[in-house]
């Protein structure tokens, strides 16, 4: 495994974050106690991933969201919630969707479908998407480093170690799902009609 990771480890982490999330950077980085990642290397490497992945779906929202959406009609049904969202809550969502487990396709679409300009979500992708890559490369160290995780306890338990980490990323993106939920239920629907 270690000769696979210093060789391709950096290239891995990014496709896993630009398909996956968290589970990609919180392997690699609960690795760094060990020297086979370096910190700011897996912080860019999984910011680059995940920047990628953003803007891919962002830029289907603003050249042809619509189209995207009709065709998918279960993506089509949690979209239109968020679209109320994002109008009551822009600036919110717009730092902190990074966090937002469950959510990584939806909200760049439907940004892409606002009038949120490339170059204001250019900022936004970029500052959000550091401060994802280095609150979750930091909790990946401090619980690899706690736990003493070695290359030899992947090898031997990996299922095990990638869903443990995919299960506190997606129990904490839940969490964060279902306030949203909540605060959504809670407001009155909006007429605001720049998303459409």
């Amino acid at each position: 495994m270690e000769p696979f990771l210093e060789e391709f480890g950096y290239l891995a982490l990014m496709l896993g974050t630009f398909f996956e999330g968290e589970t990609a950077i919180l392997v690699a980085s609960s690795l760094i106690h060990q020297g086979l990642f370096d910190p700011g290397l897996t912080i860019i490497s999984g910011f680059a991933g995940s920047f990628i992945s953003d803007w891919l779906y962002y830029l289907a929202g603003r050249l042809n969201g619509k189209y995207f959406i009709n065709k998918r009609p279960a993506l089509k049904a949690r979209v239109e919630p968020m679209k109320s969202l994002f109008r009551k809550h822009q600036m919110q969502i717009l730092f902190s969707y990074r966090f937002l487990y469950g959510f990584r396709v939806i909200i760049p679409l439907v940004i892409g479908m606002s009038d949120v300009k490339p170059v204001h979500f250019l900022f936004f992708s970029v500052t959000g998407g550091l401060l994802w890559a280095s609150v979750v490369t930091a909790v990946g160290y401090l619980v690899g480093r706690f736990f003493n995780i070695q290359t030899t306890i992947f090898e031997e338990n990996i299922v095990f170690i990638v869903l443990g980490f995919a299960s506190f990323g997606i129990i904490l993106g839940y969490l964060l799902k279902y306030f949203a939920a909540r605060n959504l239920q809670q407001q009155e629907p909006l007429s605001d009609d720049r998303i459409i």
